[in-house]
């Protein structure tokens, strides 16, 4: 095998199994040179809705705008406490203070990795007004219990999709949401490497509540409804036009790339489930996984040492995440506030965790060569 076409994400090879569609709707997009709000957007904004089954789709710059603008739709104000979890990107703590409001870390649980709900309403004050969950990696957070908490306390749940979006949520109801619409708002980034990728920036938000919708818009589009009509102030965040048309070609093979996903990870397992070292990702009773990331954690052993082998076959490894965020230079100001527990969870897993490559484009022979490769390391 060579070693060079190993790659975290082969956006290359993805693109090329479409590109006779992607370049195609690229070019009717630049024949029509309505590069901002083309009629792209609308189509795929409304054909995002029908697929995730929420009544509204809003499209945005990136993922980390679409946080900002729905903390800003839910009218919360500085000094505002917003619940997050502690081992994440750091976009979800980064437009909490940006806006001026507080951030408060929860520990997450150690074999999801999403918020701890347990230790959640803990940390809840008068002060607080939301909760950012995280759906990490490709599975929901606990969202029955959260949003159970969050009506306890009259709070706002945005949810934070960007790594999640086609994974099925299970609900006690008995319904199957989609992530991203079971909050009052969802959000989600169109990065390049995301299960659902532009190729450049870009992102959204969801919400089932017609006011809110109205609000989303108006911010993303310097606070106007009416041209020229400022009722509010916004901020400039628009999905561009060629993005939505590669979007929308894209989305139609979305659940076609989860479950390409879904089956690279049964794979690694069934290579790495007997090994003492590893411990497979867990699937959490209430979603599916839809593996924006296949995340191992390495018991026993030292894990720079195994991303070291790995990288001497041409293997990529990366560690998501190696500081949690209450270790943070940038969260400094923010710590004498936090009242949770120690972060134990979030520790472990930033000194234990490791991602494989996972993308589309693994065939058996690949994901052969870098379990095999892997499994080396710990003879």
């Amino acid at each position: 095998m060579d070693m060079r076409d190993i790659q975290m994400c082969d956006l290359k090879g993805q693109y090329g199994k479409i590109k006779t569609e992607i370049d195609f709707a690229i070019q009717q997009v630049i024949d029509s040179t309505a590069f901002i709000k083309g009629k792209e957007v609308a189509k795929f904004q409304d054909e995002l809705a029908n697929y995730l089954g929420v009544k509204h789709v809003i499209g945005c710059a990136n993922g980390t705008d679409a946080l900002q603008i729905a903390l800003m739709a839910l009218g919360l104000k500085p000094g505002d406490e917003v619940i997050t979890p502690d081992f994440t990107f750091i976009a979800t703590v980064e437009v909490v203070a940006l806006l001026g409001m507080v951030p408060i870390l929860v520990d997450v649980d150690p074999l999801n990795f999403t918020i701890n709900t347990k230790q959640l309403e803990e940390v809840i004050t008068p002060r607080t007004k939301a909760i950012i969950p995280v759906h990490l990696f490709g599975q929901c957070a606990n969202m029955d219990e959260i949003k159970r908490i969050a009506s306890r306390h009259n709070i706002y749940v945005v949810e934070d999709a960007a790594q999640a979006l086609g994974t099925d949520y299970y609900s006690t109801s008995g319904a199957t949401l989609k992530a991203g619409t079971i909050g009052d708002i969802g959000t989600t980034s169109f990065f390049p490497s995301k299960n659902l990728g532009c190729y450049g920036d870009g992102g959204a938000l969801f919400t089932n509540n017609d006011n809110l919708a109205e609000e989303i818009r108006s911010i993303a589009n310097h606070g106007m409804k009416v041209r020229y009509h400022h009722d509010r102030i916004g901020v400039n965040s628009r999905l561009d036009t060629i993005q939505a048309a590669i979007l929308r070609v894209k989305l139609k093979y979305l659940n076609q790339y989860n479950k390409a996903r879904i089956d690279a990870a049964n794979h690694y397992d069934s290579m790495f489930k007997t090994c003492p070292h590893l411990m497979v990702p867990s699937r959490a009773k209430w979603s599916n996984h839809i593996f924006h990331q296949y995340t191992l954690r390495v018991v026993d052993a030292n894990r720079d040492d195994l991303i070291k082998h790995l990288g001497s076959f041409g293997i990529p490894a990366m560690v998501y995440y190696p500081i949690p965020l209450h270790q943070q230079k940038a969260f400094e100001p923010y710590r004498s506030v936090n009242r949770t527990h120690p972060f134990t969870s979030s520790l472990e897993l930033a000194n234990s965790v490791v991602s494989l490559p996972m993308h589309t484009e693994m065939d058996e022979s690949l994901l052969n060569f870098i379990g095999e490769k892997t499994l080396a390391f710990f003879k």
